[in-house]
């Protein structure tokens, strides 16, 4: 196996500061945890806090920077405060990727040469992720994707590095959780994040979706998975979803299993 920590040192040797965008998610935390241990004092990680971002992985982020001695910037990066990402469009990455790397572009602009970079991998070139014309438009850098990784060889690389997170599973932000033209809401996050977080809890599956359109809540796991749906958990997750987010009235089981990259787009808009 070529020597995946050379390849990425060689990407990230091109650049003088890097700022970081670091969801939480294997991605951008295996990014920022190379880049600060192979350039050390030339690093910031940013992590942005909002109602779309799960709680587990800004304590993932926070625990590692204090273990690993990064500087970390916690940034608002004001994507709540944008009616075309809350309307909840097809494009609504583009929106929130545009607010977040706005607020990194700011924290770049206080270091000489700094660069915004990402997480991005070469499987995301196959997908639709307007998130990336976002930071097309800004000069945002994808070191992974210079140093032709995918997401498996990023997961080999947390291997080899002996890492704690490398399985952890690829978790979207929760907004992703809702159909489109649904509308972004604090509580519609709340909702799906406790929902999940309660299969989980019950059931032990590792993945897991909650989907929301108007007042349905929809369970997606993958097929072998269905059977530990059951009635009555179907039933608590109603009431545990209704007492976040009153609109929901129902939880089922999705038609279909989960896989990824399905589209959610329903064909008329709830608000």
């Amino acid at each position: 196996m070529p020597d995946l920590l050379a390849r990425i040192h060689a990407a990230l040797d091109t650049l003088d500061h890097v700022i970081i965008a670091c969801s939480g998610g294997i991605d951008s935390t295996l990014l920022a945890l190379v880049a600060h241990r192979h350039m050390p004092g030339r690093v910031t990680v940013a992590h942005a806090i909002s109602p779309a971002v799960p709680p587990e992985a800004t304590q993932r982020v926070r625990t590692l920077a204090q273990q690993e001695g990064w500087a970390l910037s916690i940034v608002q990066s004001g994507e709540f405060e944008d009616e075309s990402y809350l309307s909840n469009p097809v494009n609504r990455c583009y929106f929130c990727k545009s607010n977040l790397y706005d607020s990194l572009m700011q924290i770049a602009a206080a270091h000489s040469n700094g660069t915004v970079v990402s997480g991005a991998n070469l499987d995301d070139l196959g997908e639709y992720r307007p998130g990336l014309d976002a930071a097309a438009e800004r000069g945002v850098r994808h070191p992974w994707i210079d140093a032709q990784f995918a997401k498996a060889d990023i997961r080999a690389l947390a291997r080899q590095l002996d890492l704690p997170f490398a399985e952890l599973p690829s978790s979207p932000c929760l907004a992703s959780r809702l159909y489109t033209g649904t509308r972004v809401t604090a509580e519609r996050l709340r909702a799906v994040h406790a929902c999940e977080s309660l299969i989980k809890q019950r059931t032990g599956l590792a993945v897991v979706r909650c989907r929301v359109r108007g007042e349905l809540l929809i369970v997606e796991v993958a097929d072998g998975d269905r059977p530990a749906i059951t009635a009555p958990l179907l039933e608590d997750l109603r009431t545990l979803a209704a007492s976040v987010e009153p609109g929901i009235s129902a939880a089922v089981l999705d038609d279909e299993a989960y896989r990824p990259g399905r589209a959610f787009v329903q064909k008329e808009s709830v608000r």
